[in-house]
Parts: C-alpha cells; structure tokens; sequence
C-alpha cells in the first residue's frame, strides 16, 4: 500500500515522499523497511534514531528524516492500519454437522456454527453470529447480529447478549450468584438464582470472565464496556457504558457502576458499592463505600489518591513518629511533675 493510501486511511497529514511502498506494521524497536510504525509519547522520540520504519505515525511534525503522518490520536490510527494489514480470516459461514441444535432454534443469516457446539431449545441466533467450538448455549438465550463467542465458552438459560459481541475463551455468563443463608445448625442454604444476564452491545469479555445470574431481576453489562481476563462479576451487578475493567478485578453482589469507570488490575469492590460516572480506582483499590464521580482514589480501603499517596509515604514512618511521640509524651509528663513540685 502506498504511504499517500496510508495516510488517506487514517485521515491524517502526509509529510515526506507519498509513493513509498508500506508492506507492514510493527512497534519502533522491531519496524523494518517497508514497515509503518507510531509514536505514542513524546518521550520515545529518541528511539527514531535507531528506527529503521519507512514512516512513523506522529500527533505533531517533528525533527525526522523518516515521513511522517500527522494525526490527532496515533495510538487509534495504528490500530486502524492493524485491522487493514491483518485482516481476520473469513468465516465459513455454516453450520458443522457436529454442533447440536435444540428445538425451536432461530437462525439468522450467515451463522458459523464449529464442530461440538451445543445450543439449546428456543435460543435465538442473530445474522452473521459465530460460534467457535465447544461453545455451551442454554435453553432460552439470544445472541445478537454479529456476536463472536470463542471456544468453550458456557452461556446458561435466559441470558441476552446484544450485537457486536466479543466473548473470549473460556468465559461463564450466567453462572449461579453466590447466595446463601447460614442456617441454626451452622450450614448454608443455597438461595435460588432466578433472574438472568444482560449483555448489551459492542461489549467485550476477555478470558476466563465470570459473569454471574441475578438472585432475581438481572445482572447487566451495558453498551462499550470492555472487561479484561479473570474479571468476576457478581450477581445483581450493574455496570454502566463504555467502562473498563482490567485483569482480576473482583465486584461483590448490587453494586452499580457508572459510565466511562476505569477500574484497574486486582481492584476489589465490596457488595452494595456505588461508583459514579468517569471515577477511576488504581490498581489494587479495595473499595468499600461509595465513590462520587469523577473521583480518583486508591489503596485499600480506597481514599482519594492524593491522601492515599502521602499515607503511603507516612507508613514506613509510623514507628519512629510512635517512638518520637512517647518521648516527648515522657517529657512533658517530667516538666508538669517539676512544675507541681515548684508550686508546692
């Protein structure tokens, strides 16, 4: 593809020969000649100098003698040129004779179904849906236009998923919430998981996701959210549009999380938790009271990130402070002893 073509794809501002062939896309320290490359903070601009990339992907001109193309968001523009150079394989666009279909099935056009998926009685199935193999569909469910579910993913009864779906390898939607009543003997009574899961569309669930039933009403993941590997959901959960939450993050039972929320890497919520819109908790957070939006907190429990960050500092100060304390604590109780013995 010509760098001018290039450029015309990401929309963005050409500086340097237009006909140069680009064959590929690769990161700064492996591009070769041919290959187009980006420059996501300003700090790597020292590494151009060893660069060997026929063009670089930039926000603003810079000192180079490697051709620029000038856009707002590099990061969004190499994604853009990933998709274009790598294409994914078609799919085959039919059903195996190995997969295994309930009754009143609804099909829509253009399924790929591989070989040993199951789905159950009265699930309805979108136009252009696939179904990678050992994929588990239960009775009930319905999947949106354009849904990708990769292999041995568990879907159970009743849940909806929108269009646009990702579901990476072995996720569980659906699975029984975490709900008992410990009885007078000491043992636990399971409490019936009744209601379903929601998924709407353009959500994304990486590996190995747990996205538990509600106890009754519905768990519900809204439009955009992208959840990372080892993500659990508890029951009753609501999580609001275009959130992110990274790898390992735990939610207890009814929590509500807003819009645009960034949770990072392990962050734990406790039940019951509310997290307004655009709030962001650093790795590791535990949260255990409600967050108002656009706050910025951490640790565990999490506090604004500002006092989080000083406490930390403190911490491995803490004894000698104690220490400092108790002697003045001693000195003052020696002058007041003195002081009464004047007096006297």
């Amino acid at each position: 593809m010509k760098l001018e073509k290039v450029c015309e794809l990401i929309s963005g501002d050409l500086k340097g020969d237009p006909h140069i062939e680009i064959k590929g896309v690769s990161g700064i320290d492996k591009a070769r000649k041919g290959d187009i490359t980006f420059l996501s903070h300003q700090k790597y601009v020292k590494d151009l100098e060893q660069c060997k990339a026929s063009a670089v992907i930039v926000n603003k001109d810079i000192d180079t003698p490697i051709p620029l193309i000038i856009v707002k968001n590099p990061y969004l523009a190499f994604a853009k040129l990933l998709e274009a150079f790598y294409p994914e394989k078609p799919y085959s666009k039919k059903i195996d004779t190995n997969a295994v279909l309930g009754k009143d099935v609804k099909l829509g056009e253009e399924i790929t179904i591989f070989p040993f998926v199951y789905v159950g009685d009265n699930v309805e199935l979108g136009d252009r849906v696939v179904l990678h193999a050992g994929v588990f569909i239960g009775d009930g469910c319905k999947v949106g236009d354009d849904t990708v579910i990769y292999p041995n993913v568990s879907i159970y009864e009743n849940v909806r998923i929108g269009k646009k779906v990702i579901i990476q390898s072995g996720t569980v939607i659906g699975s029984h919430g975490f709900g008992f009543v410990k009885q007078e003997d000491g043992s636990h009574y399971k409490i019936p998981q009744v209601g379903t899961v929601s998924i709407e569309d353009n959500v994304e669930l990486g590996a190995n996701v747990c996205v538990d039933r509600a106890n009754i009403g519905e768990t519900i993941i809204r439009e955009g959210t992208k959840i990372d590997n080892l993500v659990h959901v508890a029951h009753n959960v609501s999580i609001g549009r275009n959130t992110l939450l990274v790898a390992q993050v735990g939610i207890s039972g009814s929590c509500e999380i807003g819009d645009q929320v960034i949770l990072a890497g392990q962050v734990g919520v406790g039940d019951h938790v509310k997290i307004g819109d655009n709030s962001i908790l650093i790795a590791q957070a535990g949260v255990v009271q409600d967050v108002p939006p656009k706050a910025i907190q951490s640790g565990s429990p999490s506090l604004d990130h500002r006092l989080s960050r000083k406490l930390a500092v403190l911490q491995p100060k803490l004894p000698d402070i104690v220490k400092t304390v108790r002697d003045l604590e001693k000195k003052v109780a020696e002058l007041e002893k003195d002081k009464e013995q004047n007096t006297k």
